[in-house]
């Protein structure tokens, strides 16, 4: 896995803002944020991307959306506690308007996410998934962004952290995410090869891996660029990026394995977004339009 104006609030502890700023739901039962201009409207008012909605949820005109809103800038909880921000809450809304439905936000655990838009909880989730081979055989996936992995470590990098060379470091990380299922178990393989450990801490939301981090409890944590960039201004300096960005490769809205038609469907809208100019504006409204891509695909 792989967040304008942040949800910290005005307190004088960098830890204590960045866990105020960055907390999470925790649970998956509540629903937050979402957009108010989608319509159900008749065929003839609809945008081509629009006409290829499902009926069932054309009639409805909503679309429930499963998010881990723990991933600043990307999906976070604002000043309210309540209500999901982020990059990726405004890129999906404005998908949502062009395809003349509403939005409603749920917060959930990362790791429940694809089991519950296949379940049927979710119609689409929306989380700073990276798309690999693994989740392509469980759901659809529609790129529309480009994100790599990142690591980062205390100010001055005290414990002399080394992407490349990472062996008896204690790591955070947020757990399910590709950094803990794909990056991390050769490295730990390869210390133990030589002897030595590379400890792993898995959180279940990235303000969680933040937070150790910052709180001196991990030596180093890694996650998706834009998480770490903007974790890195939100603590005030305290932590600082090492090593170079890799392993870049794009995030997916999921989408159930039986629902081909809402995936096309999203695909045309991010098209259509990108050619009026709307998608490039949401990114830079962000910080994030180093992350940008020019051919959004089903199952890329």
């Amino acid at each position: 896995m792989t967040r304008r104006s942040g949800p910290w609030l005005a307190v004088t502890a960098p830890l204590l803002a960045l866990t105020l700023g960055l907390a999470a739901c925790g649970d998956d039962s509540g629903g937050s944020g979402g957009s108010d201009e989608g319509s159900n409207a008749p065929d003839g008012e609809l945008s081509e991307a629009g006409k290829l909605v499902p009926e069932d949820i054309r009639q409805d005109g909503t679309l429930t959306v499963g998010t881990d809103a723990t991933y600043a800038p990307n999906e976070f909880l604002d000043d309210d506690g309540t209500t999901i921000v982020g990059m990726d809450v405004d890129l999906f809304d404005a998908v949502a308007t062009e395809l003349n439905l509403e939005t409603d936000y749920q917060s959930a655990d990362f790791g429940s996410i694809i089991a519950g838009a296949n379940s049927g909880k979710y119609d689409v989730g929306v989380s700073s998934f990276t798309i690999n081979e693994e989740r392509k055989l469980e759901v659809n996936m529609v790129s529309y962004f480009s994100a790599g992995t990142q690591w980062a470590a205390a100010k001055g990098n005290p414990k002399n952290v080394d992407p490349n060379s990472p062996c008896g470091l204690v790591v955070a990380v947020q757990a399910n995410t590709v950094q803990d299922q794909e990056d991390l178990p050769p490295k730990v393989k390869a210390c133990q090869a030589e002897g030595e450990t590379l400890q792993v801490q898995q959180y279940e939301g990235q303000d969680q891996a933040t937070s150790a981090l910052v709180s001196g409890k991990a030596d180093a944590m890694l996650a998706d660029s834009p998480v770490v960039s903007y974790a890195v201004q939100q603590t005030g300096g305290e932590i600082e990026t090492v090593g170079e960005v890799y392993d870049a490769a794009p995030y997916g809205y999921v989408i159930p394995m039986d629902d081909p038609e809402l995936a096309d469907a999203i695909q045309m809208a991010l098209t259509t977004l990108a050619e009026d100019g709307t998608y490039d504006k949401v990114l830079e409204k962000w910080g994030q339009g180093d992350g940008a891509i020019d051919d959004f695909a089903v199952n890329p």
